[in-house]
């Protein structure tokens, strides 16, 4: 096993951190500024636990099984374990994720290419996802050596913009318990757990092309070791990135609470950049949306070619066929595709996968063998929830 430089570690780290990186992430830490105004650290303490813990403890579990998705999931059976990983795929690709990448990229570009209808833009945004996507053992080095230095810049740029322009404080009268509340919900939606659960089996296969197959236990545990380091160098990046973007919404959020959450965004980057600050605004949307997408379509387009075409095809027509996909809800509109979010996806299929990876996780630490009576309890539990509330 090839010995690990600290360039690898951070490198693999600021690969993680802009697969996180998505259209979720862009928003929704400044609608928890504009929600929480005068209270903003109080809603960030609860966006952070589902925004950033959560995707630890997924990262945390995928090391424990090795990259290996499969067996996280097939401890619930081969049945179960297998519809569940299905219906993360069409969670993660067609139906939610890459769609809301999309549709989000094309309301923040749209002042600035007027002309350019829905369609036209998804067509050329999904075929720009397939060139950088299509040699999948260049994805890491692609997002961690030229996309995530070009997402982080613009975004410090934008975030230190907004400290040394003045802005009016939102002021809020929601108690802090329930701002806590909501917020913990809107962390809930960039769904950064399924991205962690996926994107970590990427990572740990790609660590072993780098530094070579484990043959010891011990060359086993340095791989974990430099997987949990780069991990952490990425989901830190995503905290500190998440407390900048929340200070934008609190002091330069006033009157936006009625736009959407792409609009939002948008609107805010203005007021502090200017008209003049577009090629910045373009430049941490493009980086920060194609950057998931290009990880995402490597991660859905392989299970198509692996578990769907049975191998028949090759990674490149399945990936053709993964962003075919996704062109239908691309054009429909960020507000359709939040209106998929956030219902029973959310509050029924993400606590599932919540608690399928604390007992992964406490069965790898502790060997606390129970699995599918828990995970049954908590399905049938959410979904009571959810009907009845």
């Amino acid at each position: 096993m090839e010995a690990t430089s600290r360039w690898t570690v951070i490198s693999v780290g600021l690969a993680i951190f802009s697969m996180f990186f998505g259209a979720g992430n862009l928003m929704y830490p400044i609608v928890v500024g504009i929600n929480s105004g005068d209270k903003t650290m109080i809603g960030m303490a609860g966006f952070l636990i589902t925004s950033v813990l959560l995707p630890i403890l997924g990262l945390v579990a995928m090391i424990f099984f090795d990259g290996d998705y499969k067996a996280f999931f097939y401890r619930l059976g081969r049945i179960p374990g297998g519809f569940l990983i299905f219906a993360s795929m069409v969670i993660i690709g067609p139906l939610i994720a890459i769609p809301r990448i999309v549709t989000l990229s094309h309301i923040m570009m749209a002042p600035f290419l007027p002309a350019m209808s829905p369609l036209v833009f998804a067509l050329l945004f999904l075929g720009i996802t397939f060139l950088c996507t299509f040699r999948e053992n260049k994805i890491v080095a692609l997002l961690g050596n030229v996309i995530s230095p070009l997402l982080l810049i613009s975004l410090i740029v934008i975030i230190v913009k907004a400290f040394t322009t003045p802005g009016e404080i939102i002021a809020t009268t929601e108690s802090s318990l329930a701002l806590f509340l909501t917020s913990l919900r809107e962390g809930y939606k960039t769904m950064d757990l399924l991205g962690a659960i996926f994107f970590s089996s990427i990572v740990v296969v790609l660590l072993k092309k780098t530094l070579g197959e484990p043959k010891t236990q011990k060359e086993v545990h340095k791989l974990a070791v430099v997987g949990l380091k780069a991990g952490l160098i990425g989901t830190s990046l995503l905290g500190l990135v998440y407390i900048g973007l929340s200070f934008l919404g609190k002091y330069h959020g006033f009157g936006l609470m009625m736009l959407n959450e792409g609009e939002r965004f948008r609107e805010v980057s203005l007021r502090v950049l200017g008209s003049y600050g577009a090629l910045v605004i373009a430049t941490a949307v493009l980086m920060a949306c194609l950057s998931t997408a290009i990880a995402l379509s490597a991660v859905v387009a392989e299970y198509l070619q692996e578990e769907i075409f049975r191998r028949k095809i090759s990674f490149v027509p399945s990936l053709i066929v993964l962003l075919a996909l996704c062109l239908p809800l691309s054009i429909a509109g960020l507000d359709e595709v939040g209106r998929l979010v956030g219902g029973p996806i959310l509050y029924i299929g993400y606590p599932i996968l919540v608690a399928l990876t604390f007992l992964n996780i406490a069965y790898k630490l502790v060997d606390f063998k129970p699995v599918k009576i828990p995970v049954l309890a908590t399905t049938v539990l959410f979904t009571v929830l959810y009907f009845w509330m």
